[in-house]
């Protein structure tokens, strides 16, 4: 039996991995800004089930819920980092007030969830944090450049925190999702007051997206927990069928221009390049 903690589990991936956890006999400490949306798993699970009230941005408030999950439970196997939302906008659209707030959810709530169990996985000699990123977190779309600022944050911090866990015994694993049906982009997502400069743009995009290529969240329950229960997880996973192929095309690109310019890059060092 696995302890599981994890945030964002009214709806969307939270909630089905939480299900699927719990299904198997595992115990979760379930967290939701609305505690009450988490009825049905209570009713359906009993005590293997403690719901929490959480907002990530208050760190005091995630300490307090991890204590609480480790004094019900007594250990926390698995941590995941799954709370956050889409904020969508042209960089010169966005407010102080929305990028700060999408940086607070969407990286320093997973900061902080990450501090607050990584006492209680040293002293058990072992855990398991997934970080819930993105394809977004690897490359980035037009009109979403916030969200990849969070996401990218949070990639080049568990990279370098699976470095020095790895001693302990923790293993780190981020979760790079396709698009998928979950209410990322719909009522949980913020928008940006759009600008007229960057209409026509925003428009030829938008008939560039094909309808109906969403992934169903609940298909990715057996991913999760391959994942899991592996006894040497990957730091890097994608979920879908896609984000392979666009990782591929970026990064060659990216090695196409830094070759390049390669002559230019080792003439800044003093290197002569022959």
């Amino acid at each position: 039996m696995k302890t599981w903690f994890i945030t964002g589990t009214s709806r969307g991936f939270g909630r089905q991995w939480a299900q699927a956890a719990l299904e198997r006999g595992d115990q979760v400490a379930a967290t939701a800004r609305q505690v009450s949306s988490l009825a049905g798993l209570v009713e359906q699970f009993g005590d293997r089930v403690l719901p929490l009230q959480l907002d990530v941005t208050d760190r005091d408030a995630v300490f307090a819920a991890v204590r609480a999950a480790h004094d019900r439970f007594g250990r926390i196997d698995v941590a995941i980092n799954n709370a956050g939302y889409g904020l969508f906008g042209a960089v010169e659209e966005v407010s102080e007030e929305q990028a700060r707030a999408q940086l607070e959810t969407n990286f320093f709530g997973a900061l902080w969830v990450t501090q607050a169990v990584l006492p209680i996985m040293r002293a058990q000699h072992g855990g398991h944090i997934i970080q819930v990123s993105s394809i977004g977190g690897i490359t980035a779309f037009a009109y979403l450049g916030m969200y990849h600022a969070s996401k990218w944050a949070l990639e080049g911090m568990s990279q370098s925190l699976a470095l020095e866990v790895a001693p302990f015994g923790i293993h780190v694993t981020l979760i790079e999702p396709a698009g998928y049906a979950t209410d990322w982009g719909g009522a949980s997502s913020v928008h940006a007051t759009e600008m007229p400069e960057y209409e026509d743009a925003r428009a030829a995009r938008a008939q560039r997206i094909r309808p109906g290529t969403q992934g169903d969240p609940r298909a990715t329950r057996e991913a999760i927990l391959t994942i899991v229960d592996a006894e040497n997880p990957p730091l890097r996973f994608f979920l879908g069928a896609t984000p392979l192929a666009t990782a591929k095309a970026d990064y060659a690109q990216r090695l196409a221009t830094w070759e390049q310019w390669n002559d230019v890059s080792q003439a800044a060092q003093g290197i002569d390049p022959s």
